[in-house]
């Protein structure tokens, strides 16, 4: 089996849902994973606050300098993720798709590296 991330990309400029909207999608996307789970395929899934709220720490020349904000300036930020595990692409695009449809954002799926060095 293969570790894959499905990474919910977040676009902070547009409206933030009403209540009844944000609900009504925590409930599907809680149906997705309930299903990954009943799968086999859920690891781990997690919702991220706004990018407002990210402190980056930077090395460099030996030492860490740390700056409020994304890594990236950009209105698209990661918005939340899945950590599942399938025996192919095409299963977690499968996931991918079930997730997209819930969540009504699009997903980044990204395989993880093979752990060589575990």
């Amino acid at each position: 089996m293969k570790t894959y991330l499905l990474a919910v990309q977040f676009d902070e400029s547009a409206p933030a849902p009403s209540d009844q909207e944000f609900r009504e999608q925590m409930a599907r996307t809680g149906q997705v994973t309930t299903e990954m789970r009943s799968a086999g395929s859920w690891v781990f899934v997690g919702g991220l606050v706004a990018s407002s709220a990210t402190t980056v720490v930077r090395p460099g020349a030996g030492t860490t300098t740390m700056t409020d904000g994304p890594f990236a300036e950009t209105k698209e930020q990661l918005g939340g993720f899945w950590v599942i595990r399938c025996d192919d692409l095409d299963e977690a695009l499968a996931w991918a798709e079930k997730c997209a449809l819930a969540c009504g954002s699009p997903i980044e799926v990204r395989p993880f590296q093979d752990a060589q060095w575990v």
